[in-house]
């Protein structure tokens, strides 16, 4: 297996890390880390995270750390990461850049 961070959610970490920094660096630096560990464990269990109600396909999944949402496909051997997104946010099937 192998992980592909797709440029929109490359983008979305580096918003999160720029809005937390505002108030600490450190705080911000250390959020962008555990996210990246999160992705780290989908290389040994990709299914683990929860199909995207929104999506609806058995291999658009998400997990979730902290407020986000980091969205995810499984094709194949490789594990795509669409984005990472706030809970909060209206997200809908369009908002999703594929690959």
């Amino acid at each position: 297996m192998v992980i592909f961070w797709s440029i929109p959610a490359r983008h979305d970490l580096k918003l999160i890390y720029q809005y937390i920094a505002n108030d600490s660096k450190r705080y911000a630096a250390r959020v962008i880390q555990d996210i990246t560990n999160k992705v780290e464990i989908l290389l040994e269990f990709p299914q683990i995270g929860m199909k995207v109600q929104e999506i609806g396909e058995d291999n658009v999944r998400e997990i979730g750390l902290y407020s986000y949402r980091i969205l995810y496909e499984l094709r194949g051997d490789t594990i795509y990461i669409h984005g990472v997104i706030h809970k909060r946010r209206n997200f809908k099937p369009e908002d999703l850049h594929r690959v």
